[in-house]
Parts: C-alpha cells; structure tokens; sequence
C-alpha cells in the first residue's frame, strides 16, 4: 500500500480505490517515526548522567525533519500539493503523539497528561476528514 493519499480517480488506476476516511487516518499517521520516538525515550528516559530535557527537545527537533522527509518520499510526489498537505499533517500528527506521550513537554508547568490524550483524540478524528488538493 502506497502511502500517498488517493483522493480523486484520476489520481486512481483500475486497481487501487480512492481513499476512505480509515485509510486517510491510517497514512497520516506516521507511525514509524512514532515507533522510532518511542525507542529513543526508551533509551532517554530515566537516565541520569545526561540531560534529558535537552535530549529529548533535541530528539523532537530530529523527529519532526525525519517525519517530513520521509513522508514526501513515502508520498512519491513531493512538489505536488497533496504531499504537501499530507506531509504538514503528518508532522502535526507526530508533534500531537510526542505531546500525548509526554515526551519533553511533560518538564512544562502547564502540561498534564489529559491534554494530550485529548488533544490525541480530537487531531486524529479530524484529519481524516481532510482531503488533500488534487494540485
């Protein structure tokens, strides 16, 4: 399965189906590189003769470039408009999951766990409804 968003038939052959609202989640999450930043807090966390904070800012920093590198390649169009959507939505989408797990946002005064995990469930049910321009 391609990771590129289909959204009009012309973009459509005989044999692939427009995106549904499940298959556009499903590809702008980008659960890779999620699965990448949950290893490297593994790794991180709970460690204490480094600077976590700072690492784990860094390690968000280097996230947020992987995930928008890697989903104009997964897109296989990256001047077209809709890598591009796609590509903004997917790296909201990995800040939302960083903010949701906590990451480094959990050493702010303000963050609490219910933030994210709301925010979480809010992001992921509305961008399914975005369609991404055909141009």
């Amino acid at each position: 399965m391609s990771r590129r968003i289909v959204s009009s038939q012309l973009q459509s052959s005989s044999t692939q189906k427009l995106d549904t609202y499940f298959d556009r989640v499903v590809k702008y999450i980008p659960a890779d590189v999620i699965s990448a930043w949950l290893a490297v807090t593994g790794l991180i966390s709970g460690r204490e003769d480094i600077p976590v904070t700072l690492i784990l800012w860094i390690a968000l920093l280097c996230g947020l470039v992987l995930t928008a590198v890697w989903t104009l390649q997964q897109t296989e169009q990256s001047r077209h408009k809709s890598a591009i959507t796609q590509t903004l939505i997917s790296t909201g989408a990995f800040i939302v999951w960083v903010f949701a797990l906590g990451g480094p946002f959990a050493a702010l005064a303000f963050y609490k766990p219910v933030y994210g995990s709301l925010l979480l469930i809010f992001y992921t049910l509305l961008v399914g409804l975005i369609i991404p321009p055909e141009k």
